[in-house]
């Protein structure tokens, strides 16, 4: 089977969501039979029909007055003439998102990254990670420590560094990176026997 290529695409206004998406694709490039490379939203949106050329997509946008950024909703309108032909469907999609707050209203980017994937009939992948902090990891360290289930969620101070993250977050990402990238290869291994998604 060949590779299957997997795109980390967000859109970061000051250097940490694009800090955890750096770490996600870590996690996806620790996969073999995966290529995965990062992608600035903001430099897709005049040419999205360059998505075609992806098997996946793990979508990141800070968390503004509860949904995506202005430049992720540019980039999310730019497919439209993609979803015309559901030049999309079938593909994988996951999401994360960064606020500065434990939950600064994280769960609504998410829903609208979710609506959007599911617009494009694309294979939605949570994150399946259970929080460490329930069998005895220090909150800080522990994964999925603020307990998102239908994407992943970090959390970086206000006006904190771009790579100012609780280890728990920064561990979070690698293997939300890896759970994506296995669910990819599943994916494209049933599609391969003739099971559709």
């Amino acid at each position: 089977m060949k590779n299957k290529q997997l795109a980390v695409i967000y859109h970061s206004a000051h250097g940490h969501t694009g800090h955890i998406a750096s770490h996600i694709l870590g996690g996806a490039q620790s996969i073999p039979g995966i290529d995965a490379r990062l992608l600035k939203a903001e430099e897709l949106m005049a040419s999205p029909e360059h998505l075609l050329d992806y098997d996946g997509f793990i979508f990141g946008s800070p968390t503004y007055l509860g949904g995506v950024t202005g430049t992720f909703r540019s980039f999310m309108d730019s497919t439209g003439r993609l979803w015309k032909s559901h030049a999309l469907k079938g593909k994988l999609a996951a999401a994360f998102t960064v606020s500065s707050l434990p939950a600064g209203d994280k769960q609504s980017t998410l829903l609208s990254i979710f609506v959007f994937a599911m617009q494009h009939g694309m294979v939605w992948v949570g994150n399946a990670i259970l929080p460490e902090q329930h069998s005895g990891v220090p909150y800080e360290e522990a994964a999925n420590r603020l307990g998102s289930w239908s994407g992943l969620m970090a959390q970086a101070g206000h006006s904190a560094p771009a790579d100012s993250f609780a280890p728990g977050d920064i561990k979070t990402a690698q293997m939300f990176g890896k759970n994506v990238a296995q669910a990819l290869l599943r994916l494209a291994a049933d599609v391969e026997q003739g099971v559709t998604p």
